[in-house]
């Protein structure tokens, strides 16, 4: 009995020595009398007869002359031969360096299931071969090279995982590129915009918070994503530019806080509007510099007209009734006001906290793309 491992064997993968034996025998041909015909060694025959040697182009033409099969039959059948073994070897080789690298992907291999990237019953091995075919390497162990020289090159930080983040970020792109966008990008019209995606902040139900915000991000050549936070990839936000003219957004859910949401929203818009983007940004978590500050006074101050907000600090007046009045003026929910007096440390993280607005987006994100994949 041949090797067996993983539900395959090598006794179902046939050797073209194997259909030459049987036609030998069939016509009552004889090794030495094929050597003759075929003008070479016995030896030769015989080591192909017995599946110690492939069966060459140069040879299968003379099998056609001797035998009348054509060339291809024979070309074809060491080609598929040879890809068959290609393929046990596939399933049988996993290196122990890739089960480690698997092993790490655990979490973002169950989300990739539910998005339909990757079969929802691939499992081991099979499931190595998955990530090799949506990550475009022969070995996941090689994910932390690749990641340094293509496309996706990341960035160096004790808290980033190029084997988590690397495939975090191709399980965004593909996302993304599920969504029709028939514009090129026009900053102009998402200029245009911020005042009807905020006025989305007053949305409840999440799934009109999502739709709205992809339409709207879609009239101005944005495709528009939000998709699940894992450690190892702390992003919050990733905008590429596409060979089509448009642009690609996705946020990542690290919580539920709708106040947190916006803020990161209106953060990442104002990254596309100053036109921060070369091929690709990849906006991690916790990177304070001056631009960053600059796009975080952007994002404050179109949530919150900043003169007004600086007035009504000087009033001290921080009740509830005081907060509702304020952003009735406004136009704003309560939770925006009072998530940016927390975040200045006006409020504690515990007041009014029947006032805050939470989301959970993901399942719809989730059922958005399985349905258009």
């Amino acid at each position: 009995m041949r090797k067996r491992t993983n539900g395959l064997s090598r006794e179902f993968i046939i050797h073209p020595g194997e259909t030459l034996r049987e036609m030998l025998e069939d016509r009552g041909m004889t090794q030495r009398e094929l050597a003759i015909r075929t003008d070479v060694k016995e030896p030769h025959v015989s080591n192909i007869v017995n599946c110690l040697k492939p069966i060459s182009v140069s040879f299968a033409k003379k099998l056609e002359y001797a035998l009348g099969v054509d060339t291809s039959f024979w070309v074809n059948l060491q080609a598929n031969y040879e890809k068959e073994q290609a393929d046990f070897e596939e399933v049988n080789q996993v290196s122990p360096e890739e089960s480690k690298v698997l092993k790490k992907l655990k979490s973002i291999s169950d989300y990739a299931k539910k998005v339909n990237l990757i079969s929802s019953t691939a499992q081991d091995a099979m499931l190595v071969i998955e990530w090799r075919k949506l990550l475009n390497v022969s070995s996941l162990a090689r994910i932390s090279e690749v990641s340094q020289v293509g496309a996706y090159r990341l960035a160096k930080a004790d808290n980033i995982d190029p084997d988590i983040l690397f495939p975090w970020l191709r399980v965004c792109d593909l996302i993304t590129k599920a969504q029709k966008v028939n514009q090129r990008l026009s900053i102009e019209k998402l200029r245009k915009k911020l005042h009807l995606i905020r006025k989305l902040t007053f949305e409840q139900d999440v799934n009109s918070v999502y739709s709205g915000l992809r339409k709207h991000f879609a009239d101005c050549g944005i495709r528009f994503s939000i998709v699940k936070h894992f450690a190892g990839a702390p992003v919050q936000g990733v905008i590429t530019k596409n060979s089509d003219g448009t642009l690609s957004l996705i946020m990542t859910l690290r919580r539920k806080a709708a106040d947190i949401f916006w803020f990161t929203l209106f953060h990442e818009i104002g990254h596309i509007i100053y036109d921060d983007i070369d091929d690709k940004l990849i906006d991690y978590e916790n990177i304070r510099n001056e631009r960053e500050d600059q796009i975080d006074e952007f994002a404050a101050s179109v949530l919150i007209d900043r003169e007004q907000y600086n007035l009504f600090l000087q009033e001290g007046d921080f009740s509830l009734s005081s907060i509702k009045r304020f952003c009735s003026r406004q136009e704003i929910p309560s939770y925006i006001l009072i998530g940016r007096l927390q975040r200045d440390k006006h409020l504690k993280y515990g007041d009014y906290t029947t006032e805050k607005t939470k989301y959970d987006i993901a399942d719809i994100v989730q059922e958005h793309y399985r349905n258009e994949h």
